[in-house]
């Protein structure tokens, strides 16, 4: 078992692998990105990541170098080289290689970049007592649905976290719950779960969806709205979503204790119904 790289359509040992440093990725944050993982060794969802990976390139005037069945291939011939009992994809697309200058020529080759890691599943004992959340301000740019490699406010919300020692990061705009600095945010209040809508503020997660469908199929009331700082601390349940986190109760958000202070009825309705869809 060992940690894999897929540079521009050749595998090579992780601590093998370059990119020149005049790649566009590198010099302006000019690319996007997904994360993948394994259920029994099997990417999960992958052509919902696939189909977002298109959309974020696209919206970036970005060439997709593959097509899903290409993609396909690459991902799985990664998982199996690597041959960990679960693993963590990560796809880096960026514009290319270039001489440094903002305008971009259209005539650039992408350079492609993919990672197969082992994967650590968040431990159950963590989703069984929940998790601390603290709020922070959303400074991020106005296009949150693309998937950028520009992910500089993520890391700065990431190390509050750190430093704080709590879980995740709720990004606030406006006075608005947007979304957390690596998941989606929900808040369940009377029954019913509300979240922010998609639009350009939000990643709209590949998690998200699922969880939103389980939620429906079981007769759960769902809202797409966003809600308050205050609505978050007055809720009867939040949790997070996402590819490495699952779902997730969060028990306290800036030191308030939310509920009763443990995980509450819908979020673990909806986490046992996603474990059981991916098991």
């Amino acid at each position: 078992m060992s940690n894999v790289a897929f540079i521009n359509g050749a595998f090579v040992p992780l601590a093998e692998a370059k990119v020149s440093i005049e790649d566009r990725g590198f010099q302006f944050g000019d690319g996007v990105y997904e994360v993948i993982r394994t259920y029994k060794g099997r990417p999960f969802a992958l052509e919902a990541h696939l189909v977002r990976l298109d959309r974020s390139a696209t919206a970036l005037d970005l060439t997709q170098p593959y097509s899903h069945a290409e993609w396909t291939d690459h991902i799985l011939e990664g998982i199996r080289r690597a041959a960990f009992p679960e693993a963590k994809i990560y796809i880096q697309l960026s514009r290319g290689v270039a001489p440094r200058d903002h305008a971009y020529s259209t005539e650039l080759t992408p350079t492609v970049a993919m990672t197969v890691r082992e994967f650590h599943p968040l431990d159950r004992s963590v989703q069984a007592a929940g998790v601390d959340a603290l709020t922070t301000e959303d400074i991020r740019w106005g296009r949150c649905d693309i998937k950028s490699v520009n992910l500089l406010a993520n890391v700065l919300a990431r190390q509050q976290v750190k430093q704080a020692q709590v879980f995740e990061a709720i990004l606030v705009r406006a006075g608005l719950v947007t979304e957390g600095a690596v998941s989606t945010v929900m808040v369940v209040q009377g029954g019913t779960v509300m979240t922010a809508p998609e639009g350009p503020h939000i990643l709209s997660g590949v998690t998200r969806a699922v969880v939103l469908d389980l939620a429906r199929s079981e007769g759960i009331p769902i809202q797409e709205r966003c809600v308050s700082r205050q609505d978050l601390y007055g809720a009867d349940e939040v949790f997070l979503t996402g590819t490495t986190v699952e779902v997730v109760a969060v028990v306290r958000i800036d030191g308030k204790v939310i509920g009763d202070g443990r995980p509450g009825p819908i979020t673990q309705q909806l986490a046992a119904g996603f474990t059981k869809q991916v098991g």
